[in-house]
């Protein structure tokens, strides 16, 4: 009995006891972790296809441990220019042991669980992800002096423009479209402080 499952974004084809180098992935040294998104099934004669995954079916496997794969040298040349850059990288691995595979009957993975077979995010990735999770943040705080702004018009101004310095041209210009204003396109950030206020 096979399967082809997928595990840290890759598929691999696996069978009990054999031993596996995928992504890192979030799970201690000796744990447990199981993986759901089961593709095919083939015990024996019958195949099973999922569509994209199988319901019900799971790979359960061992961590065994996590290393570093071999180095890879990343070299560019561009003739005649002068420009040669060397770079080398060695992949975050992590060691599994496969030890069942379910063909039915299995309850589908906590999201905890889930989360833990993603392989570990680059820092530019966690980056550009902390970049978004800020952006609705900002436009929670636009919600909440607005509120603030009907009950105390003395404050209004104040909160209003601290605000509207923290935004980018782009949303101000967006704002200044939604409130009807014109020439906008030629408007500095200030100008348009001025204008919004």
């Amino acid at each position: 009995m096979y399967a082809i499952v997928e595990i840290a974004g890759q598929q691999f084809k696996v069978v009990k006891d054999q031993k596996v180098f995928v992504h890192r992935l979030q799970t201690e040294e000796g744990k447990k972790v199981n993986f759901d998104n089961v593709l095919l099934l083939n015990d024996g004669d019958k195949v099973t296809v999922g569509a994209p995954a199988i319901g019900g079916a799971q790979v359960s496997a061992k961590v065994l441990k996590h290393l570093k794969g071999d180095k890879v040298i990343v070299f560019k040349k561009k003739r005649r220019k002068g420009y040669r850059v060397k770079n080398g990288h060695r992949q975050s691995l992590t060691e599994i042991q496969i030890e069942s595979i379910l063909a039915s009957g299995a309850k589908k993975a906590t999201k905890a669980e889930g989360e833990g077979a993603k392989k570990a995010a680059p820092a530019k990735a966690t980056k550009a992800a902390a970049t978004k999770a800020t952006a609705p943040k900002v436009e929670t705080k636009k919600a909440t002096p607005k509120a603030k702004v009907e009950t105390k018009p003395a404050v209004k101004k104040e909160t209003a423009t601290q605000d509207l310095s923290k935004m980018t041209v782009a949303e101000l210009k967006e704002m200044a479209k939604a409130k009807g204003i014109t020439g906008i396109s030629s408007m500095k950030k200030a100008d348009l402080i001025a204008a919004l206020s």
